[in-house]
């Protein structure tokens, strides 16, 4: 499937910024597409993907638990992944992961920044066509949805033109360009004329971007696209300062655009450190305002959305995430008690694991869950329970044997003492030294309202 490419207005791919929350409400103000922030292939193959019900996402979640990339329905069709790679075959693996999700895979070959470089991603591929040729080529006959690069220009124009024309001949659908080269900054002036040679010469779409400077108005986009010949524009930094910018009717200001920003930011649960670094490239100087230094102390998404007004919004989310969280672990208690009647009746030296957080005040001394396995261990003349216990960053789970089988609970606790209590409260669940009531309460917690628990909780009961 090959996308149109022409005449769209886009919002480029900005790391740390084209986040979910910020595409989301560049979709809402007009752009036609929006691309993701650069996600490296390495960290990409690492990732999972999950299906959140909690939050109406689709998450890929790496193995300590962060979302590496959210989306969700509303910009279906409309979201394009920026890939950082420097080898195609672990590119194509990593877009095959994402294919179903996102409407088209653009590779980075123009980003300056040193890790890019060093790692032979992004500009270093301007200096080595037959690895880009690779590439492209691999990913254009290999997927289904639309190829798309974006390159700097080369401090030669014909040089430049070659590369675009090598790139053409891979089967992309576009080709964006940045009117600077890979040692030129913000302050230069954008090379509009090296674009607009460029655009002449292929016959697919050609994307104009690095025009930010000189956009500061939605009829300056028409202006921009005019001077470089091109079929689409794509607007970075412009966007990343006001993305009403792709807003036909004019700009709004910056005071109505962050409570829309935080709606998204609260609604999907976007990470608190993320959401102050997009905030904060709007904000600008207006930080050493009283609002601006308010904001800067807050450390919390509530305290942000407070500054703002938006704390009943902020609390009236909160409290139905909750819900809907404490719901669906509650249904999943019912199916995971079922399936334990169940396997009482198997045997073998492994049963199911579990995963229950353990809860001490449900207990008193004399009956907690270790308590009640030793007491059942004497009576049935069996040796005492063994624990062993696996920590995970800074989290700990145990596995308890007891006579022949071993009972192991899944969930994450803080410490070694409450790792080991939950294992013996599965082995008690099992054993019929628990009831079904305190299962159930075990289940059904408040989780925090925080972008990794909320993962980490939601990939312990699916």
């Amino acid at each position: 499937m090959s996308l149109n490419f022409d005449d769209k207005v886009i919002l480029g791919p900005m790391v740390r910024v084209g986040t979910l929350p910020i595409r989301l409400l560049s979709l809402d103000f007009g752009a036609d597409y929006v691309y993701t922030e650069e996600l490296i292939d390495y960290k990409l193959l690492k990732c999972r993907r999950i299906e959140n019900e909690y939050l109406g996402t689709v998450d890929f979640v790496d193995d300590d638990h962060y979302v590496v990339f959210r989306t969700c329905e509303q910009e279906r069709g409309k979201v394009i992944l920026q890939l950082g790679t420097c080898d195609a075959d672990r590119a194509l693996k990593a877009a095959k992961l994402v294919e179903r999700d996102v409407v088209g895979i653009d590779i980075n070959m123009g980003c300056p920044k040193e890790f890019s470089i060093k790692g032979g991603m992004g500009a270093a591929l301007l200096t080595q066509p037959e690895k880009v040729k690779q590439i492209l080529t691999t990913l254009t006959q290999n997927l289904s949805k639309s190829v798309t690069c974006k390159i700097r220009v080369l401090p030669d124009l014909q040089e430049t033109i070659n590369l675009a024309k090598l790139i053409e001949s891979t089967g992309v659908s576009a080709i964006a360009i940045h009117g600077r080269t890979k040692l030129e900054r913000p302050q230069h002036k954008n090379r509009n004329d090296f674009i607009a040679a460029v655009a002449d010469e292929l016959k697919i779409p050609v994307i104009a971007n690095g025009g930010s400077a000189e956009i500061q108005k939605y009829s300056d986009i028409r202006d921009f696209k005019l001077k470089t010949h091109c079929s689409s524009v794509m607007l970075s930094r412009a966007a990343e300062n006001n993305c009403s910018i792709f807003r036909k009717e004019g700009i709004v200001p910056l005071d109505s655009i962050i409570p829309m920003y935080l709606k998204y930011a609260v609604k999907y649960d976007n990470h608190v450190a993320n959401t102050k670094y997009c905030i904060q490239q709007m904000l600008g100087s207006l930080q050493e305002t009283e609002k601006g230094r308010a904001f800067l102390s807050s450390q919390t998404l509530r305290e942000i959305c407070y500054i703002w007004g938006m704390n009943d919004f902020y609390d009236k989310n909160d409290a139905e995430l909750k819900q809907r969280i404490a719901t669906k672990i509650e249904h999943k208690a019912d199916d995971v008690i079922e399936n334990v009647h169940k396997n009482k009746k198997l045997k073998g030296a492994e049963v199911e694991p579990l995963t229950l957080k353990y809860l001490k005040n449900l207990f008193v001394e004399s009956s907690l869950p270790k308590t009640r396995l030793i007491n059942y261990a004497n009576r049935n003349f069996l040796s005492q329970p063994k624990y062993k216990t696996h920590q995970i960053e800074k989290h700990f789970y145990s596995v308890v044997t007891i006579g022949e089988k071993s009972y192991k609970n899944n969930y994450l606790e803080k410490n070694k003492k409450s790792a080991e209590q939950g294992a013996a409260l599965v082995a008690c669940f099992y054993l019929n030294l628990v009831g079904e009531d305190i299962i159930r309460q075990c289940f059904v917690q408040e989780v925090p309202h925080e972008r990794t628990l909320l993962t980490k909780k939601f990939l312990q009961i699916v």
